[in-house]
């Protein structure tokens, strides 16, 4: 998808009488109605995997969720589809959120943002900037919308950085009922750390309301070629060298590709790069996560001041993220297995190097969300990037998580994975606790499809 083509399908209008317009195109024709019956089905935003029903809904506001929730027996929500697996699928009705992209307020006394469930990361990062604000942290893509990055736990980099739910402090959906259900951090705590990363299992989120900083400046800098081993003792210093900090490897020669920092600019201050790191040099040009593919759609590098929202993402929101036709794993590992959990992986360079494009390895902060894999542990992922080879990637990624299984991995919950539900469900403390919630919002399994109930309500 070129840039002129991804425009054109996204949008985001501003609500509320305070907000200004954002420039924005209108979405595709097609959907003006709230149902899109008989249609063809959908695909995920990779096109290796395509839903199992035609059965689409667009609403455009609550009442139009309540609605469609009420008289439907089955229904699972749909956010940006970056997912790979079937989290999102159903055989009955999907409830697409792409028409609810609006922000609702800018709360300026309690420096949050609430927006629609619908709204893209990427479209609304340089109205907050604008307006003196900055979210903690992004994704490696802004492309992704914010109820189905924060239902699944999906996150950035930073050893100090928790996932994109860390910024929640309330979120409203609508539950089996048809009822309108907000939990906030401040007033319904017992709920809601088991109800943000929910799976899409409680409802069919709406809004979200989101912790903001104030506004910053950062810079990017890429060192190339370090030394795998010089992580054995040196893995927590350069994940601290910046507010950010990404490794990117394709497991040949026991070589990290590329070490990407991203650092804050306090006070306007611009110190000088390190003139090597471990052994690795600075690159002389932006860089593709990927060496051989054009730097054209990645956030500008070498050191050029930029805000945040410009940065924080490898990249830029106008262009294809990625690779664009390709398949993504991903496993979390306790930070303190980081270095023997590759080592593991490298092992298999043999087996896994000539069908993946790139491995990228970041940490993520310890959180308290029940379904999250982070949960009350700084954890380091293992992201793969795989060329669109789906029984291959089916036939290595048991190899992996053989490798890993010394270290409890825990598969993200929209990559793809062949871990079986037991030990899946092994990994979650508070998994009964979850349940629990899900059965007040939805006692009957409205929300419910094939994936959920295998890796998560099936004893």
């Amino acid at each position: 998808m070129d840039k002129r083509t991804f425009l054109k399908t996204s949008s985001l209008l501003l609500g509320g009488a305070v907000l200004l317009p954002f420039p924005g195109c209108q979405s595709p024709t097609g959907n003006q109605s709230v149902s899109q019956g008989g249609a063809e089905p959908l695909k995920n935003w990779a096109g290796n995997l395509e839903y199992s029903t035609g059965n689409v809904h667009y609403p455009k506001t609550v009442e139009e969720v309540q609605a469609v929730v009420k008289k439907c027996d089955q229904l699972r929500a749909l956010g940006s589809r970056h997912s790979f697996n079937k989290i999102a699928d159903s055989d009955k009705n999907q409830l697409s959120l792409k028409e609810m992209n609006k922000v609702v307020t800018l709360d300026r006394k309690a420096n949050t943002i609430t927006v629609e469930s619908g709204a893209r990361y990427g479209e609304f990062a340089e109205y907050l900037h604008k307006n003196g604000y900055a979210l903690p942290n992004l994704a490696s893509l802004p492309h992704i919308s914010v109820a189905g990055a924060c239902a699944t736990a999906t996150h950035g980099s930073g050893v100090k950085n928790g996932n994109l739910s860390t910024a929640v402090s309330a979120i409203e959906f609508v539950n089996a009922s048809g009822d309108v259900v907000t939990i906030s951090k401040q007033k319904d705590e017992a709920e809601f750390f088991g109800a943000v990363v929910g799976l899409g299992a409680l409802g069919v989120v709406t809004k979200i309301t989101l912790d903001l900083l104030p506004a910053f400046d950062m810079k990017q800098v890429v060192y190339r070629n370090l030394p795998m081993q010089e992580l054995k003792n040196h893995f927590d210093d350069i994940q601290s060298k910046g507010y950010s900090v990404s490794l990117f490897t394709n497991w040949q020669n026991k070589n990290i590709n590329e070490v990407w920092i991203k650092s804050r600019i306090e006070k306007g201050a611009i110190t000088p790069e390190d003139p090597e790191l471990y052994g690795a040099k600075p690159a002389t040009q932006n860089m593709h996560p990927v060496e051989d593919q054009s730097s054209e759609n990645v956030t500008d590098q070498m050191g050029k001041p930029g805000p945040w929202y410009e940065r924080m993402p490898h990249f830029k929101m106008g262009f294809t993220p990625s690779t664009g036709k390709e398949l993504q794993s991903e496993y979390f590992v306790p930070i303190e297995h980081a270095f023997d959990a590759m080592m593991a992986i490298e092992k298999l360079h043999d087996k896994i190097g000539a069908h993946l494009f790139i491995s990228e390895i970041r940490t993520i902060n310890a959180d308290n969300f029940w379904m999250s894999p982070c949960y009350k542990k700084t954890c380091v992922s293992l992201h793969t990037t795989w060329k669109q080879e789906v029984d291959t990637v089916m036939g290595l990624l048991p190899l992996m998580e053989a490798q890993l299984a010394p270290f409890k991995p825990i598969p993200h919950w929209a990559k793809m994975s062949t871990m079986s539900p037991t030990v899946r469900q092994s990994r979650f403390e508070k998994l009964n606790d979850f349940k629990e919630l899900v059965a007040r919002h939805d006692p009957n399994g409205k929300f419910r499809n094939e994936f959920l109930t295998k890796n998560v309500f099936t004893r």
